[in-house]
């Protein structure tokens, strides 16, 4: 068992907070986040034991999980407003962070043993399926409704970005159309139509595949990290071009500052990914 750190109700509220980044920022993984503050191996833990020890462990995680729903609900209208008025920059900053963050995915990757030639076919053929199903998705399956189920499977792909440190969600939520409405429903507190959904898809996530994901990184380490790196190198490229952004109003302007944020957001990656690598 992981070791239990003395900390106040309000550092694992503020922690919350942070975490509370991974969930509506593309590029950033609430994986990552927990590992940085040094609590994921606990989430993960918890989830894939939900009964053992469950009282100390629920009032542990109490104040993380408030202090994630005020991250939330603080955080989104902001970002909505930068993706309404200059969502060119913003999403090729975005993209810049998540490139930041392959070092590191390509560096643990390869902790257990060497990368071998399956490997690479595993990532590129994620790569390649991964992007075709992705970019062609509205055609397979029409346009995700932002409803009841939507946010279901929104819920779902949130609670992958926790058990799968790297694998950031709001990528996938922007190319399935789910990400804007999502954003206004934590900016307007929508409780049942946005909150309730996310809830119940999140839970179900976590107890039907924690166990299996902890058993997955346990016994095909590499071929598991392979895989995130193919899914995120095809959803950075699918936030970047149409249809998910909009060149309508591009100019020379909006093209200097998109460089500018996507050099900025590499840095930025790059140095949270050292972050976790130091804390986790």
């Amino acid at each position: 068992m992981i070791k239990e750190r003395t900390e106040s109700f309000l550092s694992r509220f503020f922690k919350g907070v942070i975490i509370a980044l991974g969930f509506i920022l593309p590029g950033v993984s609430g994986g990552v986040l927990a590992a940085i503050l040094g609590i994921y191996e606990r989430i993960l833990s918890f989830m894939a034991h939900l009964t053992h020890d469950f009282k100390r462990n629920f009032l542990f995680f109490l104040p993380v999980g408030i202090g994630g729903i005020m991250g939330i609900v603080l955080l989104s209208k902001p970002l909505e407003w930068l993706l309404d008025h200059y969502q060119v920059m913003v999403l090729w900053g975005f993209a810049g962070a998540i490139i930041g963050t392959l070092p590191a995915l390509l560096k643990e990757s390869t902790k257990q043993k060497k990368r071998d030639s399956i490997d690479l076919i595993w990532m590129f053929g994620t790569l390649i399926v991964g992007f075709l199903i992705l970019y062609f998705m509205d055609n397979l399956l029409g346009t995700v409704p932002a409803n009841f189920f939507g946010f279901t499977l929104a819920g779902a792909l949130i609670a992958l970005g926790i058990l799968v440190p790297g694998l950031s969600p709001s990528n996938l939520l922007l190319v399935l159309g789910l990400y804007d409405p999502m954003l206004n429903g934590f900016k307007n507190f929508d409780m049942l139509g946005t909150f309730l959904p996310i809830a119940i898809g999140g839970v179900l996530v976590i107890l039907l595949l924690s166990k299996f994901i902890e058993w997955l990184l346990k016994q095909f380490h590499s071929r598991m990290y392979h895989f995130i790196i193919g899914i995120v190198i095809a959803s950075t490229i699918l936030i970047i071009i149409p249809p998910v952004a909009n060149y309508a109003n591009f100019t020379m302007v909006t093209g200097i500052v998109s460089v500018i944020l996507f050099i900025l957001g590499m840095m930025l990656g790059f140095w949270m990914s050292r972050l976790e690598e130091k804390y986790k």
